[in-house]
């Protein structure tokens, strides 16, 4: 059951892998006031916040989905295999937020919460 944990860890740092790209190398960051800079923001910066914004919301349900499978011992190939497409739904998502690519950040969305919602639904079964 490592895989899931790893998981985990991975969807628990993108939030902080969004904000890194929303302020590596600019000069003016104001680390005094660092949500009022980035609400000033246009462009990749402020699509790699919303993203990291997201990315907060989006765990919550992500990890507490995979420590009840976890604990309630749900097939470990079905837990993994949703966590692996949640990941890579939600890197995906951060690169469609990037690019600007609205609908498939939207799908890659849906996605990562039908995954979620997976195993939710696998652990009811």
């Amino acid at each position: 059951m490592k895989l899931p944990v790893l998981c985990l860890l991975i969807a628990g740092m993108l939030p902080v892998l969004s904000t890194a790209i929303a302020k590596w190398g600019f000069r003016e960051f104001d680390n005094h006031n660092p949500r009022e800079w980035l609400a000033r923001q246009t462009g990749f910066r402020a699509r790699a916040n919303a993203a990291q914004h997201n990315a907060f919301e989006a765990f919550p349900f992500f990890a507490v989905a995979v420590i009840l499978g976890l604990g309630l011992s749900l097939d470990e190939t079905v837990l993994s295999r949703y966590c692996l497409i949640f990941v890579a739904a939600r890197v995906l998502y951060l690169v469609a937020y990037l690019a600007d690519l609205a609908i498939f950040r939207t799908l890659c969305w849906v996605v990562a919460y039908a995954s979620c919602l997976a195993i939710y639904v696998h652990m009811l079964v």
